[in-house]
Formats: structure tokens, sequence, C-alpha cells
């Protein structure tokens, strides 16, 4: 029920999703019945794999995620997530509020043992492949352990999903240099140094969209700020050159015979090639789209859930926290000393 667009564009790409994973083999629809079925004309052949379940409630993108869900109990978001929760589904896939998501997910599933803060990992475009960013806005604050885990689940989210063979970590700072940055990203440059990771050390800004990258971490205002910055250039550099390039009969012949190389870098950088971003660090699989998201980038979150589901993740996070935490216990600070 979140999608800027209506529910029909959300259930046109669960569609597509449904028809191309035979492994999928219930998708609960959570919201108003009475807007649902009407866009269930198109299911077909599909329809005996789908499942509606009726809400009585949305929680709106203006209300404040805790207050709202404590008000709205049964709200679509928190019905499909109390369907994970109580094991009926293996995963839950929303386009409505962000922070909802996030806080119904921290509530009811709770987080992973050994895991303070969840973390939302956006996967970013480069010349060639893509890279993990997270936190991109799960948490606003951050403490040097929180961004540890985030290595942690941004290295497993990396290799497991999108096969990334050894991913290369970075840590966004001011600088490459070891002594650079403020007191959490010093601190966590210790903490990494020390885990089983690929960690590369201090990376900038510049170097997000280079080849050497495939997870950067930060905190969620950091993170948010580089997405919604990165997400803002790419749309206006697309305007820009569309305006420059039919400026003049001349530029418009040029774009003419240019047009496959600017439908592949459009397609490089849409963000619908990916459709989701994951919610690591909690106890089920959960996948969070914008809420402008199309029906192609809905089925392509489907996707990257599935295989989330699939490799099994949480295992893999939950060993390599336990063993991180384990290693890092000296740093902590006492109480005397927080």
């Amino acid at each position: 029920m979140g999608g800027d667009s209506g529910c029909a564009v959300i259930i046109g790409g669960l569609l597509k999703a449904i028809d191309r994973h035979d492994t999928i083999e219930t998708m609960y629809l959570v919201g108003d019945e009475g807007s649902i079925r009407p866009a269930l004309g198109q299911a077909g052949h599909l329809a005996s794999r789908i499942e509606v379940v009726h809400s009585p409630e949305v929680l709106s993108m203006e209300e404040k995620p805790v207050v709202g869900l404590r008000r709205k109990k049964n709200c679509s978001l928190a019905m499909a997530t109390d369907l994970v929760k109580h094991g009926q589904a293996d995963a839950v896939i929303s386009a409505g509020n962000t922070g909802g998501m996030v806080a119904a997910a921290t509530i009811k599933l709770r987080t992973l043992p050994g895991v303070d803060r969840p973390g939302i990992a956006t996967v970013m475009p480069t010349k060639t492949s893509n890279f993990v960013l997270l936190d991109a806005g799960a948490n606003v604050e951050g403490k040097p352990r929180h961004l540890m885990h985030y290595a942690i689940m941004g290295d497993i989210y990396a290799r497991e999903v999108l096969g990334k063979d050894r991913p290369r970590v970075g840590l966004l700072s001011v600088g490459t240099e070891e002594a650079k940055g403020n007191d959490l990203t010093l601190e966590t440059f210790k903490r990494c140094q020390g885990l089983d990771l690929n960690f590369i050390g201090n990376v900038e800004g510049h170097d997000l969209f280079g080849e050497k990258l495939d997870v950067v971490v930060c905190n969620g205002f950091v993170g948010n700020i580089v997405l919604k910055t990165c997400e803002s250039l790419a749309l206006r550099m697309m305007g820009w050159l569309k305006d420059e390039l039919t400026a003049t009969p001349i530029r418009k012949i040029g774009a003419a015979l240019s047009k496959n190389a600017f439908r592949d870098l459009k397609n490089r950088i849409d963000t619908d090639n990916y459709g989701g971003a994951p919610l690591l660090g909690v106890n089920g699989v959960v996948t969070i789209c914008h809420g402008s998201a199309s029906d192609r980038a809905i089925c392509n979150a489907v996707q990257h859930t599935v295989e989330a589901v699939d490799h099994q993740i949480n295992g893999h996070i939950i060993d390599a926290v336990a063993k991180a935490n384990l290693t890092n216990v000296q740093r902590e600070p006492t109480p005397n000393q927080a």
C-alpha cells in the first residue's frame, strides 16, 4: 500500500516476480482488500500462489514510525512484518514508510544475536560493477561497534547475493590516511583492521564510483545524504545532457547517432535494476523499496530478496558478528569510560 503510484504498480511487479521464480510458493499481499482485488485481475494462472491479507489501516509517509505503529497496530506494514515474525513468510518487502519498516522490523523481529543496530544496504553502480553502501539511513547515529557490524554485514551481502569473491571494504572518511577522520571513524578503523575482511582502510567521496570498492561503510546520517545526493545528481545530469544534445540541429543528429550509448548509460544508473535495499541485521529478511518504485523495480527487489533467503545470509551474519564481538570485546568502554 506504500507505493506512490498505487498498489496496481506494486502488484504488477510482484506478478512478474512470481512468474519468474518457481520457488516462491506463496506471495502474501497485505493491505486494503478492496484496492488489491481489482488489481489482481491480471493474475491469471498465478492466482493460486497469491493470498490477500486484509489490513484496515495504512502507515502514511507523514507519520512518525514508532508512534504510528503504536496507534495503528493493524496497518499493512505491521501485519506484513508479523507474517515473518510468526514464520508464515520468509521475507517482507515494502515500498512504504522507510522509518516505519525499520521500526517494525526492529521491534517485531528484533536484531540478530550480537547485532545492536540494523543497517540499510543500498547497491550503487560503477562503470563495470557495483558496490554496497551502508548504513544508508536506518540509524542517523552510529557507534564504532555499529559500523564494525555494517562492515561485516556488507561483506556477507556482497559475497552471498552480489557474487563478489573477496569484497573490498572501505570506511568513508575525509582522508585516506589512518589518522584522518573523527572519533567515530578513527575507532571504527581500528576495529575493522582486526576483522577477517579485505579491509582497505579509509576511502573518500571521490573513490566511490571507481573500481576499487565493493562495500562502503558509514553511519546512516552520512549514508543517506550520499545516497540522495547521488540519486539527485544522476537525474539532473541526464536532464542537462538531454537539454544540451537537443539545443541545435547538429547536436540532435549527433545524439541520434549515439542513442545506444546514452541508453546504456541510462540503464547503468537506473535504480530500478536493484529495486530495493535490504535491511541487514534483523531476525528476518527485509527489503525496503523506494515509494516511486516501478513494477520492474519491485520485480528486481523480489529477485534479490529470494537470493538473500536462499543464501541464508542471516546465519552467516550471526557467526561473523559473534567472532568479531569476541575479538573486539577489549575495546568496549567500561561504564566509567562511556
